[in-house]
């Protein structure tokens, strides 16, 4: 467990019930209307079952900030404007995460929920970040057996060894920095910060309302650092811990610490006797779960399964790989026990979950890798990864030395790295973090270091369930409450509170 610091004992002293605080409330002054921009030329782009209006237009970015008049890339954006004029109050851009997240699919997928708890409040904006989806993109030119998930994300061999991950990491650095060219080499944070204030202007806007999850908590937070005068009311949904010195190597060192966090929740799940009528219940007692797991990796690690996607067998990586994603929701709990049911018999065929079963397309791998690749230098000594896997395996057995191993970004070559940004409480007041108690992908004890770093700037609401991503995502009525409260009237808890993780 990630040790804590004075500070955030303190920050963790703050923690009240949603009962205590409910009484305790700030206000946040809001923007006025943007006015109508003409760099910015709207057009109907309506998906099936996605928001009805939902505009899309093109954005002109400058492909380096310090050559403004230079080479240009071109940014996908996308809006939903108020259906309320009369309640408009201004813009809410919705930051994607990832890196590589399209923010325009999750307008699409999500538009319609947040019209109906913001009224009317704001036009709902999105963007694809440069390097994704239908914005300017770059490729790295990597083999279709380097892109897949279980090979992108630096799995240890059964024996621990990491030979192959040095050479696959070595030959992924060489062949972005061959055909990436500079397209490859602005994917960054940074960039994606100055990116959104272009966009900010664009629209018209003086100030900007914000909901960032994931990867784009960490956008939000630079932004808000960068920028604090050009911000409204913000919320970072799902924080990692902002260390400038680590960054995206902190966050996936992280992630062992989140899936023991997490796990017991499948556990539960697997074992609650309801599973018995679905033909999913992995064992009688919750505890009995977590050791059949690791036994079945184990297996598959010296014996893999044919699978039926042809030519890709079930190892215990890819069982490993298929269980971190997994617990992201609860929703997807089935699918994992039926692929642990399907390695139990011996007789059956057992079914990849899609994110084990093929490659990711090039251009996904490429801003993957090269934004948290670019945004700060990694150590290089193979020798040092050894030593840190060989330490994880044995304090993490479930994701077994993955997190802290060899990527990449120790061979990566070519860009100019920025100095990353040191997240402060210098600025005003306006931030809400919404947080899962048990999340696998951004840990808790991440969280408290963003919110130890912003201190007075933000409040925190903890709910206390499993999972990755809680605004609109979980059914959680309270955290859901506090934000939608938030967003629309500018009250914000006066401090730090806890939801119940029941909806």
């Amino acid at each position: 467990m990630v040790a804590m610091t004075s500070r955030t004992r303190r920050v963790l002293a703050l923690a009240l019930t949603v009962s205590a605080t409910a009484t305790a409330l700030t206000a946040v002054t809001g923007p006025a209307a943007a006015s109508p921009s003409p760099l910015l030329a709207w057009r109907p782009c309506a998906q099936p079952g996605g928001p009805a209006g939902q505009e899309c237009a093109e954005l002109p970015v400058p492909l380096d900030y310090r050559d403004p008049n230079g080479p240009r890339l071109t940014l996908a954006v996308s809006r939903l404007a108020s259906e309320r004029p009369q309640a408009r109050r201004g813009t809410l851009l919705v930051i994607p995460g990832g890196p590589g997240g399209s923010g325009i699919r999750r307008l699409t997928q999500q538009g319609d929920s947040l019209r109906r708890e913001l009224g009317g409040a704001y036009d709902i904006v999105s963007f694809d970040p440069r390097g994704v989806g239908g914005s300017t993109r770059a490729a790295c030119g990597i083999p279709a057996e380097d892109r897949q998930l279980v090979t992108l994300r630096s799995w240890p061999a059964s024996d621990g060894g990491i030979a192959a991950n040095v050479a696959r990491s070595r030959r992924t650095a060489e062949a972005c920095v061959r055909n990436g060219g500079a397209v490859l080499r602005s994917l960054t944070t940074a960039n994606e910060v100055r990116d959104i204030d272009r966009f900010r202007q664009a629209l018209g806007e003086e100030r900007l309302s914000a909901f960032g999850v994931s990867y784009g908590t960490y956008v939000g937070a630079v932004y808000a650092q960068k920028y604090p005068q050009r911000t409204d009311r913000w919320v970072l949904d799902s924080s990692g811990d902002p260390d400038p010195r680590r960054v995206a190597r902190g966050w996936l060192a992280n992630m062992a610490r989140g899936a023991e966090d997490r796990f017991p929740d499948f556990a539960t799940w697997a074992a609650d006797p309801a599973r018995d009528s679905m033909g999913l219940r992995l064992a009688e007692r919750p505890e009995d779960v977590r050791p059949l797991f690791l036994s079945l990796a184990a297996e598959l690690d010296r014996a893999p399964r044919e699978t039926t996607t042809a030519g890709v067998p079930l190892t215990g990586n890819r069982l490993r790989q298929a269980m971190q994603t997994v617990l992201y929701n609860d929703a997807s709990f089935p699918q994992l026990a039926r692929l642990i049911r399907q390695v139990m018999d011996p007789e059956a065929t057992p079914v990849l979950t899609p994110d084990v079963a093929g490659p990711m397309p090039d251009e996904d791998a490429a801003v993957t890798m090269a934004v948290v690749c670019n945004d700060v230098r990694w150590p290089a000594s193979v020798a040092a990864y050894e030593r840190a896997v060989a330490v994880d395996r044995g304090r993490y057995p479930l994701t077994a030395g993955m997190p802290v191993n060899i990527t990449p970004c120790a061979f990566w070559k070519g860009a100019a790295v920025e100095k990353p940004t040191r997240i402060t409480d210098e600025g005003p007041s306006n931030i809400l973090m919404i947080q899962n108690r048990r999340d696998p992908s951004t840990p808790y004890s991440g969280a408290l270091k963003m919110r130890a770093a912003l201190g007075d700037r933000a409040r925190l609401v903890t709910v206390e369930r499993g999972g990755h991503g809680v605004y609109l995502g979980t059914g959680n009525a309270c955290g859901d409450r506090v934000v939608t409260t938030f967003l629309v009237t500018g009250e914000r808890p006066g401090r730090d509170l806890s939801c119940p993780g029941r909806p």
